[in-house]
Order: structure tokens, then sequence, then C-alpha cells
């Protein structure tokens, strides 16, 4: 049986780039790289490096955004962030998703190990709770409590199967 991803401890070599062309990862390494520069002109090097791979990888992800470790994006295609969300660690997105506004009141906030199928609409200021999962396609506008499933449009909380 394998092991529980973790929803609070950040894994952060699921970060690290694994050859030399990781777009995914180097943009995660840029935003991290701007986050913890401390002086002017090493944060404009890091922005420049994230909007190289923003290019690269078409992923709209602000390097101001709050983002917990261990995220990981195989194919980062189509992905838009708004700077407002709050991403836990160890969560997975795939290509095409979107995490925005729907109005004024707020931004998504996404708990840990959240898994974020392709192509999937998360918006206003609901709360997805940890270890849930968010189908392709789904446009959630409603709070997902932890370890259940939202799928659909508009979306529709289930509680996730367990195994025996």
């Amino acid at each position: 049986m394998a092991a529980e991803v973790s929803a609070t401890v950040p894994d952060w070599s699921r970060e690290r780039p694994r050859k030399f062309w990781d777009p995914s990862r180097k943009l995660l390494r840029a935003i991290r790289g701007y986050q913890s520069a401390r002086n002017p002109l090493s944060r404009r090097l890091w922005r420049w490096r994230h909007g190289f791979w923003q290019v690269i990888t078409q992923a709209e992800i602000a390097p101001e955004t709050v983002i917990g470790g261990g995220l990981l994006l195989p194919h980062p295609n189509g992905i838009v962030i708004h700077p407002d969300t709050v991403i836990g660690p160890n969560c997975l997105i795939f290509q095409q998703v979107t995490l925005g506004l729907s109005g004024p009141e707020g931004a998504p906030r996404i708990g840990g190990h959240v898994d974020i199928g392709a192509g999937a609409r998360i918006l206003g200021p609901v709360q997805i709770g940890d270890h849930a999962l968010i189908g392709a396609n789904a446009v959630v506008t409603c709070d997902v409590p932890a370890g259940h499933v939202a799928r659909g449009i508009p979306a529709r909380v289930y509680p996730r199967a367990t195994s025996a």
C-alpha cells in the first residue's frame, strides 16, 4: 500500500527539476526564487525568469501567489491562478485549470493534497478541504469538504469512495 501524501507537510522534492528541460518545475523555481529574493536586483532577475517560463508553459501564475510546497503541474498549459488564491501543500493541478474570482467576493482557498482535474474551474471564495478531488471539467462554486469529490457542471459534492 502506498503511503498517503501529507496535506500539511510539503514534499519539496516534488518541485525539484528532474532534467534540464522541465518547464513546470522551472516555473515553480522562479516563483519560489522571486518570493525569497530580498534585494531589488535579484527580484528583477527572478521576475524575468518567471516571465520566460510563464511564456514557455502558457500558465498564468503570479509570482506573489501563496503556494504551499510540493505543487505538481504535470501539464501546465493554460493554467490560470488568481494572485489572491491560496494553495496548500502537495497539490496536483492539471492543464487548463482556472482558480479565480466569480465576482468581488474573493478567491479560492485550496487545502493540502488536493487533486484538480484537467479543465476544472474553481470560482469565487470557496474552500476546498484537504485530500479532496476535483473532477475534470468540473465547475466548482461551492465549498468541498475534506476527503470529498466534486464533479460535474455545476459541481456536485460526493463522499470519496474508500477502498477495502
